[in-house]
């Protein structure tokens, strides 16, 4: 039997509604939920003696339910005449105090504040159908009469499916008028309902009546369900939230019907409501979905989120396929929440997590945990602020693996990390005792142990200095120019190593120059000076004034600054650079791009400003480091003993192991376009 509308405009006509309940008959349509899912939340805002106004009853069952347990005072109304007589008819004898009268919600006949509550399940997602001129004008007038005849500090509450119109409007109609806005997620997931009319998430809105008072701020409130609420800062937080809850439910039903193979899902899960997720859930297919293993959950340590092999869709699905899961799904812990135990993470996930098991998944089945180690991870908040250019930002201790510690500094809009190595403190004995750790852990200015921290240190052995190849003063009298966006990792190494290197540091601000200061070491001093004028005009200046450096570092993850890629290269910019470097001299760029494209014209654009450019090859296919050399004489003879020198002079590791810096060059790709 179809009960649809042809049109959207039939849902305003009571000659549609009477048809519907003609041919529905007396079986109860309930609109988003039952009784048993909804009393917990509708018993908290209305009391047994408080007169209840129903708009837009239908023949749902609510009414007769919440007379059944006490609430007499019950008036309904409805559009449809039809439906009316029914529930009259049906109610008489066992329910002789309520009413069911003929009305529309927007012109009733009832006085000014005569109602303690205005209960509407349904009636305003069935009215506002779009957003059109003519709808909203309905729906301001709805509205109006809602709050004629509530008593000042009666509640609406409006159970509702809260589509994007929908909210919209709520959330611009309600606060604009002083009313407070709470809205509660109804928990209709484990309902007995199995023929259920919807499957996306309600919501109830509960809307109290206030007299709008002069620069009243909004009160917005959120909750996950009818106890646990938290007070939202503006209404595109609220916004922000809601959507979460709705596309979280959403992707759930998808996700049960089919592989994801080829695309990753991620989802939002506010196990305690908040402005930032609690948990954030990728559902990662295996191309080989002939393992043994068909559902599994990997939780990510505390700290490790932002690592390529969990941020990524590369490096999770990678994890997935060592694994040998068909379906993985990869949990993030979020900074902005506290955990206790891995069992207790364990514990608030498995209701949630059981959902998101593939097609075909055996009930009961148990699923495997797995994380590495058997700990939630560490993580340590050590400052947290605000870039200017770069935005908001946390500098954070992280345990990695056991015994490996790092200080990271993370910017919250989604820019690449950098990171530090800590050791252990040590405090010297007198005498022949030996030292004694302190408990507390200090910057290892020494340590070179990532990826492309390697490949730009090794860079430098293209530089030869003005004393030749002696050894012992090798870099030690070279001037290097650092164009920094983070923590000025590569210029602490290179300090603390060579202390009479002449350093220029470039900083996007003042404020990354500080916490660069502040937590990762970066002490000025006559050799080492920081600079924060801004890339582009520092370097245009200074090739200007005839002065010359060995080499220029260049850090293009600097993504949101006046240095983009685009504007690196530039020819007015490479020119510039290419004036600021001797004749031997030679640039040094990192960035984390694509390697297929933005790779490709990096290349590109150097080979026609430089002699020769060369390509490193590094185990982090994410990141791309680029050497291009002013002169054209083959000096790979001479950077590889240098390689060596310097690898005895800093402490490069690799998984802990000590490295030789002249491998990078064995690995080396001179590009030919």
């Amino acid at each position: 039997m179809n009960l649809l509308p042809r049109n959207h405009s039939e849902f305003h006509s009571p000659q549609y509604w009477d048809q519907f309940f003609q041919k529905r008959g007396t079986k109860a349509f309930e609109w988003y939920g039952e009784y048993p899912e909804l009393c917990g939340i509708l018993h908290k805002y209305i009391k047994p003696a408080d007169k209840l106004l129903m708009v837009g009853c239908g023949n749902s069952q609510l009414s007769e339910n919440l007379y059944d347990v006490g609430y007499h005072n019950i008036v309904n109304i409805d559009i449809s005449d039809t439906v009316i007589r029914q529930m009259t008819e049906k109610n008489r004898q066992s329910r002789p105090d309520m009413k069911f009268l003929k009305m529309d919600v927007k012109n009733t006949d009832f006085a000014d504040g005569e109602f303690a509550v205005v209960l509407d399940k349904g009636t305003l997602d069935a009215l506002m159908v779009d957003d059109s001129t003519e709808v909203v004008a309905d729906i301001d007038a709805m509205f109006t009469e809602i709050g004629r005849v509530l008593k000042q500090g009666g509640r609406y509450i409006c159970i509702s499916l809260l589509q994007d119109h929908i909210m919209n409007k709520v959330l611009k109609f309600f606060p604009n008028i002083g009313w407070p806005i709470r809205v509660h997620k109804v928990n209709t997931e484990d309902s007995e309902n199995k023929d259920k009319e919807f499957n996306m998430p309600v919501f109830a809105v509960i809307l109290t009546k206030f007299k709008k008072l002069p620069n009243m701020k909004q009160i917005l409130e959120v909750g996950a369900s009818d106890d646990k609420v938290e007070r939202m800062e503006s209404t595109d937080k609220i916004h922000t939230v809601l959507k979460e809850m709705q596309y979280y439910a959403i992707m759930r039903q998808q996700i049960k019907k089919r592989e994801l193979v080829g695309e990753q899902v991620s989802l939002s899960l506010y196990s305690e409501v908040s402005s930032a997720p609690r948990y954030t859930l990728f559902i990662v297919d295996s191309a080989d979905q002939k393992f043994t293993n068909k559902f599994g959950i990997f939780i990510v340590p505390e700290g490790r989120e932002i690592e390529w092999m969990f941020s990524t869709d590369e490096g999770r699905q990678k994890l997935s396929q060592s694994a040998g899961f068909c379906r993985l799904v990869v949990v993030t812990l979020n900074r902005a929440h506290t955990y206790e135990t891995l069992d207790a993470i364990k514990s608030e996930l498995s209701p949630h997590v059981l959902e998101l098991a593939p097609p075909n998944f055996k009930s009961g089945s148990q699923v495997p945990y797995l994380s590495l180690g058997d700990h939630k991870g560490n993580r340590t908040v050590r400052y947290t602020g605000t870039s200017p250019t770069l935005g908001e930002l946390v500098v954070e201790d992280v345990v990695t693996d056991p015994g490996q510690y790092r200080r990271r500094l993370v910017f919250t809009d989604n820019l690449p990390y950098c990171e530090a190595t800590l050791k252990p403190e040590k405090k010297q004995k007198k005498g022949k005792q030996k030292s004694k750790e302190t408990g507390r852990f200090i910057l290892d200015k020494s340590c070179v142990d990532c990826d492309y921290l390697r490949a730009m240190v090794t860079g430098l052995s293209f530089v030869t200095g003005k004393t030749g190849q002696a050894k012992d003063c090798y870099l030690s009298d070279c001037k290097v120019l650092v164009i920094e966006w983070s923590n000025a990792g590569l210029s602490v190494v290179l300090h603390h190593t060579f202390p009479k290197m002449a350093l220029t540091v470039v900083f996007p601000d003042a404020v990354i120059q500080q916490v660069a200061t502040d937590w990762f070491g970066f002490s000025p001093d006559k050799n080492m000076t920081g600079v924060t004028d801004g890339p582009s005009s520092f370097i245009s200046t200074t090739a200007k004034q005839d002065l010359v450096v060995d080499a220029i570092v260049v850090d293009l993850d600097y993504l949101k600054s006046s240095l983009t890629m685009e504007n690196f290269l530039q020819d007015s910019f490479l020119s510039d650079v290419k004036k600021l470097l001797l004749p031997n001299g030679v640039l040094i760029c990192k960035c984390q791009c694509d390697p297929d494209k933005t790779k490709e014209t990096l290349l590109t654009k150097l080979s026609s400003s430089f002699s020769r450019v060369f390509s490193p090859a590094i185990d982090d296919s994410s990141y791309t480091v680029v050497y291009a050399l002013c002169s054209d004489k083959d000096t790979l003879d001479t950077a590889t003993a240098n390689c060596k020198y310097l690898s005895g002079k800093l402490n490069v590791k690799d998984d802990g192991d000590d490295v030789d810096l002249s491998q990078t060059l064995k690995n080396l790709t001179l590009f030919k376009p």
